[in-house]
């Protein structure tokens, strides 16, 4: 009997799978407990809506990100922040501080987590690395001044 997973099951296939099972197995354990349903035209088509629908939210998400780099990529991102003698800050310059100067001067919305850079403590520029999703990376100049 040929079944869609609701859930993963050991031994038998990960979740949103069409597999094939035997028919006591499939009306004994995985119907009952809400496992499987049985692969009829219907849910054949509920599956397959399914996946159209999250390939399509995927295709936003790396339309959106796209957009993102266009914007970021190449530009100069600047920080004002007090310091004291021999260029160093009070304090330092943060992925927080990034993400908001960024929100602040391009508009862009993005997660502290995703900029890779070194906390920094002196005056100057720096190059950091955006991550906007999987392998699209934007890289902009961070510049500190006083």
């Amino acid at each position: 009997m040929e079944v869609i997973l609701k859930a993963d099951v050991k031994g038998l296939g990960k979740k949103d799978e069409k597999v094939k099972a035997s028919d006591g197995y499939a009306r004994n354990y995985l119907f009952p407990k809400g496992l499987a349903v049985e692969a009829n035209a219907q849910s054949l088509t509920e599956m397959r809506n399914r996946e159209q629908s999250n390939q399509h939210k995927i295709d936003m998400d790396v339309a959106a990100a796209n957009e993102s780099k266009e914007k970021l990529e190449g530009k100069s991102l600047e920080i004002k922040a007090k310091g004291g003698t021999n260029g160093r800050l009070f304090g330092s310059v943060t992925a927080k501080d990034a993400a908001a100067a960024i929100e602040n001067q391009y508009g862009i919305s993005i997660d502290k987590r995703k900029i890779s850079m070194d906390d920094i403590k002196t005056f100057g520029a720096y190059e950091i690395e955006i991550k906007l999703y999987q392998n699209i990376n934007a890289k902009m100049t961070l510049m500190v001044v006083e």
